[in-house]
Order: C-alpha cells, then structure tokens, then sequence
C-alpha cells in the first residue's frame, strides 16, 4: 500500500483534514508546510520538507490560527507535536497492536485524535490493512454508489464490509476514495 512513512507528517495530515473538504486541507498543509518547514532548492524550484515536531511544538495558538485553522485544531497540533517532540508517542508503538482495532483504541485516547484520524494515521503510516474509517464521508457516499444503495450504508452494513474485506479493508478504502475523488 502507497503510504506516509512519516508518522508526524501522518497524525499531523489526519488532523489537518478533519472536518473540511479535501481541497482545504491541502491549503492548510501546504501553509503549515511553507511556515514550520524548510524549503530545499533544487534548479531554481523550492521543495519543502515537512516540518519538525520541536518547531510546531513551540509556536503559538495564534500562529497556527494566522493559517486558517481553528483554535482547537492548532491546540491538538501543538499538544500532538510535543508529545513526539517529547517521545511520549511515536511509531512504533502503534506497531506493537496486533490489529487495527487495538491501535486505534490507544490512539484515540489522544487529545485531538478521534476513530477517523486514528484509521487514516493506521492506513496511511503503520499500512494496517484491517483499517477502515468507517464515518468517513467519501467512504460512505462511495459505497452508496458501488451498491446502488438509496441512502448512505447502514453502520451493520459497514461492519460486514469490513469483515468480508479483512485486511484489504484498508485498500477498499483508498479504491473507493478514488472513485470520489
């Protein structure tokens, strides 16, 4: 699975995108990625590397808000970047779970990280395959139409999905996405 190796980048990312649609969430990381990280030149092109936990970790509510953010997503990105600043997060913890499930239950014990971001970060970064977001938007629409369903699907129906699938649930997720977007 195509991912993010960079857990940083990918809790960051996942809280970014809460709540708003994908092209603003792109503009909010690419603020974010331009203000706390640092432009690497190559044949007169800037390129940007991601920025570092310490750096967001010492900025201010109000720098992040300047972005276009609320006030409570820059309290979750300032508290996430100092827990990884600090190492009392990381990685491979999140490694340690033997499925999705457990992962997510300890990741959502995180300020800020709720039952979508915590898939979005397994899929995307530790490419848990049994990962599904199951209140997901574009998940949902995009199930409707593969099923012709009259309405979104029903949260029975989204666990059987999840079941039949297993640890493909994960790359359902990003073919559906793609019929979406």
């Amino acid at each position: 699975m195509v991912g993010m190796p960079d857990f940083y980048e990918a809790i960051t990312w996942g809280i970014l995108g809460q709540q708003i649609n994908l092209a603003y969430a792109y503009t909010l990381k690419k603020r974010f990625t331009e203000t706390f990280g640092q432009a690497v030149s190559f044949k007169s092109e800037d390129y940007w590397i991601y920025p570092d936990p310490k750096k967001v970790a010492q900025t201010t509510i109000e720098k992040l808000v300047s972005l276009g953010m609320t006030v409570r997503k820059a309290e979750y990105l300032i508290d996430i970047s100092q827990k990884i600043a600090d190492g009392n997060i990381s990685k491979s913890y999140y490694q340690t779970f033997a499925s999705a499930e457990k992962a997510e239950k300890a990741m959502v014990k995180l300020r800020g990280i709720g039952p979508w971001t915590a898939n979005y970060v397994l899929m995307r970064c530790l490419r848990m395959g049994d990962a599904f977001p199951m209140a997901d938007i574009g998940l949902l629409n995009g199930i409707k139409t593969i099923k012709q369903l009259p309405e979104k699907p029903s949260p029975d129906t989204l666990l059987q999905l999840k079941q039949e699938w297993g640890n493909w649930a994960s790359y359902a997720t990003f073919y559906i996405w793609r019929l979406i977007y």
